[in-house]
């Protein structure tokens, strides 16, 4: 039988509506969140590190992995070019394929297909959606005709790099089998707020019959439908390059991540088991498909490409400013703050996540947070105003319900244990409370410069008072010895039974600023969580055995917020490098986390195979590397007004990048060089747009109009800097030369972290 041209559909199925995007914009212009440009903003020899692929409708798999039983010519499926040639598969026959960089997709057969992202599970199961049982079930598809096959758009897998293809020698039971037929609900009603229905799967009524058939396939590709905001997924509106080809790596991995998490709204959530309680499907245990609405739109950036598929604020904390400063698919973002804000409680709490949950009441404190955090960077990079003045009174209903839970401790109280899986989210808590103190004081900036609204602004007062009194109840967390913040009062607080001395509470409380005026205390901490890491990364001590990519996400920003932006890079490096170059994990995109011994278990799963490869949460140094390192931050709305203040750090030579929003490009160039006469200099140059104004912090602080100027600092001479307004980034001075003398420095030796067998068990989360 003939198999020819075997279509393999990526991560959002394949026909998604693109209605965001217009003409190409020239690069010296803004660039409009609802309208991207098909060209990238900033196109350089940087473009070699983007993972995203040139042409998504024809992505070839690069080698074959494995092969077993009767396979003749399995090179044919890569070496397509030849199409004389075809793969055939007898019963028993078994060919993986590898793909260059980690994706996702769809496919239709008698054959069986399964899908890993990780190499460790490329055999005749799945990897793992959910946690009912170790592995998913492979997907059985019957080949009706000859000519070209697809999959239907409901079976998307939402990541793989390894596709498995073969012929059960064996008739598979009726409990392993389900139909791409849908099968309408007997109960299955529209949700208005959606304005859909949700549809669900069941049993297929036939049994497979044992098929002796040989099937040839004569090319295999896969037509790629992720990030649907652009049909150009290299269109980057941001770019990151340096003297460390690591970093650069990691840039763009994390970028891509978060094209891979960005989703058709109509085909979310992968938890099957968690949609019966809305679509009542029958689906068996095992199966797996995507095709529950999770928001209206025509894109939504979720948790994970492969599981949950759901729009996560927690996420979004790292995901959202990691997509505007990369390829600007705000439209995306703005989708997953409605999902959420549609299904806001009476009492004026937003859901844990977006659909399925909201609809029996999931809620979590610091998620809720996120969500007002989210809502900020949302107009930091857009100036969306009419969406902020149309959910300003559900704003302010969801802040002041967190507002009432800072009791006369001064610290907030948390009454819902759900967070990021981590065990302890309860009582008066450190990372909450830093968490509520940063949200106010963005809250504080919302009303005043953005909605002015004076019934906010009556509250000022009110709201100043909690703010003194978290800055006076986070001294009760403080502990003096360790040098961190406990992580509540009681038995995980300092000298508690279970003393927990939390990297997630202590990044925030330098994050949030609530200690602003105690440097030497900033300082501190950073020191001591930098202590604590381990040769695989910055352990989550709140979470036993748990490497957190999430939580380091905030160790990078709290490092920054310290002064310490040598740790930054270096925690970077380490951490994030061995995601890319660590055996087992796909090389191309950031893991959900992972075990304090580098084993890609994350242990809040009790199967390794569940682990999402590609989580949003995961992408810190997409945003650090731009917004902290190269110090471009937007004060105001767009980058109105805006402050550069870049760190070159022990670890680069030189480093540059940049974004754009619609007011035109912020762009930073960083250089160590050296002078005939003066000796070692670092020279910076920036572009930002005209109209805009800001300060330059290098050495002194200089108040500047928008557009182009350059500094030189004078390392040898007092870092003496001078500054030239209008200067050119390519304007060549023949003074300055390459410092060839300067060496990166060697990277310090960590232990391999030890697992707690014990306490690993008692932290799987029981879920769907």
């Amino acid at each position: 039988m003939n198999f020819s041209d075997f279509l393999d559909y990526l991560l959002l199925g394949y026909n998604a509506l693109v209605t965001q995007v217009a003409s190409t914009v020239p690069a010296s212009n803004g660039i409009s969140h609802t309208s991207l440009p098909r060209q990238a903003v900033f196109p350089g020899p940087w473009e070699e590190y983007i993972k995203a692929p040139p042409d998504k409708s024809r992505i070839r798999p690069q080698r074959i992995f494995r092969t077993n039983g009767s396979v003749t010519n399995s090179e044919a499926l890569v070496n397509w070019q030849d199409s004389s040639i075809s793969t055939t598969l007898s019963p028993g026959g078994l060919v993986t394929l590898e793909f260059a960089e980690n994706i996702a997709g769809l496919g239709k057969s008698h054959l069986a297909l399964t899908y890993s992202e990780s190499p460790k599970f490329a055999d005749r199961l799945s990897d793992a959606t959910t946690d009912r049982q170790e592995r998913d079930l492979p997907l059985y598809l019957p080949i009706e005709s000859t000519g070209e096959q697809c999959v239907r758009p409901e079976f998307v897998r939402g990541a793989f790099k390894y596709l498995t293809i073969y012929i059960p020698e064996i008739r598979p039971k009726r409990r392993d089998i389900w139909s791409e037929n849908l099968l309408p609900s007997s109960n299955e009603a529209p949700d208005p707020r959606l304005n859909t229905h949700q549809k669900h799967l069941d049993l297929h009524n036939e049994m497979l019959h044992n098929d002796t058939r040989r099937i040839s396939v004569s090319s295999l590709y896969i037509n790629c439908t992720a990030f649907p905001s652009n049909p150009n997924p290299r269109a980057y509106t941001g770019y990151f390059s340096s003297s460390s080809s690591l970093l650069n790596r990691i840039w763009y991995s994390g970028a891509y991540t978060l094209q891979l998490t960005t989703i058709d709204p109509a085909e979310g959530s992968a938890l099957i088991d968690f949609n019966r309680q809305v679509d009542n499907n029958t689906s068996p245990q095992g199966s797996w498909y995507s095709n529950f609405t999770i928001g209206n739109g025509t894109a939504v950036t979720t948790d994970g490409a492969k599981r949950d598929r759901m729009a996560y604020p927690g996420d979004m904390a790292i995901a959202v400013p990691g997509i505007a400063v990369s390829t600007y698919d705000m439209v995306a973002v703005r989708t997953a703050l409605d999902s959420l804000f549609i299904r806001q409680y009476a009492d004026g709490g937003l859901p844990y996540a977006g659909p399925p949950m909201g609809y029996n009441g999931e809620f979590s404190d610091t998620y809720h947070l996120h969500t007002l955090l989210g809502v900020w960077n949302y107009i930091l990079f857009t100036n969306d105003v009419p969406w902020l003045q149309d959910h300003w009174g559900a704003y302010l209903q969801a802040f002041e319900h967190s507002l009432s839970k800072v009791d006369l401790t001064g610290l907030f109280h948390v009454t819902s244990n759900n967070d990021w899986l981590r065990p302890g989210m309860t009582g008066h808590n450190a990372e909450a409370t830093s968490l509520m103190y940063h949200v106010l004081q963005l809250t504080y900036r919302l009303a005043d410069e953005i909605v002015k609204d004076p019934y906010a602004k009556a509250q000022f007062g009110r709201w100043k008072s909690v703010g003194d009194r978290m800055e006076r109840g986070m001294e009760i967390l403080w502990c003096e010895e360790s040098g961190l913040y406990g992580d509540n009062i009681g038995r995980r607080g300092c000298g508690g039974t279970e003393e927990a001395l939390p990297q997630d509470g202590n990044s925030w409380v330098l994050i949030s600023g609530i200690i602003a005026n105690n440097s030497d205390r900033k300082l501190r901490i950073s020191q001591n969580l930098r202590k604590r890491w381990t040769k695989y990364g910055a352990p989550a001590t709140e979470f036993p055995n748990v490497i957190s990519p999430f939580a380091s996400s905030f160790e990078l920003l709290a490092h920054c917020a310290a002064g310490n932006y040598d740790a930054a890079v270096e925690l970077t490096e380490l951490m994030w490098g061995y995601m890319l170059d660590g055996e087992g994990f796909t090389n191309s995109t950031c893991v959900e986390g992972y075990r304090i011994d580098g084993d890609i278990q994350y242990p809040a799963y009790w199967s390794s195979a569940r682990n999402s490869h590609a989580h949003g949460w995961s992408t810190g140094p997409t945003m650090v590397l731009l917004t902290e390192i190269l110090g471009v931050k937007l004060e105001t709305p767009l980058g109105k007004k805006w402050t550069i203040a870049p760190h070159l750090t022990k670890w680069l030579k030189n480093v540059r990048g940049g974004f754009a929003t619609r007011l035109g490009r912020f762009e930073v160039v960083l250089r160590r060089m050296k002078t005939h006469t003066l000796g070692r200099v670092e020279v910076l140059d920036i572009e930002t747009p005209r109209g805009s104004e800001g300060k330059v912090v290098f050495g002194p602080a200089w108040d500047v109009p928008g557009g182009k100027s350059q500094y030189i600092k004078y390392l040898d001479h007092g870092s003496r800097v001078e500054m030239v307004m209008g200067k050119r980034m390519e304007e060549k001075d023949e003074e300055l030369m390459e410092d060839e003398e300067w060496v990166e420095p060697e990277m310090e030796d960590w232990p391999v972290g030890v697992v707690d067998w014990k306490a690993l068990e008692e932290n799987y989360v029981s879920g769907p």
